[in-house]
């Protein structure tokens, strides 16, 4: 059960790491990423970083499978 509860955490952090790089845009192109009218642009980015994130972590790091018995 641990090694559930490290692999999410793992995982989770992984996208949300990936997300909030994205925000990164909004200094580096205001004028399209902005708070107020490219909203929907920067969401559909930090989306896709945060796929791409999540993919590298379950490559790195499968599920977690049972314990081999012997």
């Amino acid at each position: 059960m641990e090694s559930w509860k490290v692999w999410l955490h793992g995982l989770i952090a992984a996208v949300i790491g990936a997300a909030a790089s994205g925000v990164t845009l909004v200094i580096a192109d205001p004028t399209t990423f902005n708070f107020k009218g490219g909203l929907a642009h920067l969401g559909q980015v930090c989306a896709v970083q945060a796929i791409i994130s999540a993919a590298a972590y379950l490559k790195q790091s499968p599920l977690p499978g049972d314990a081999p018995k012997a």
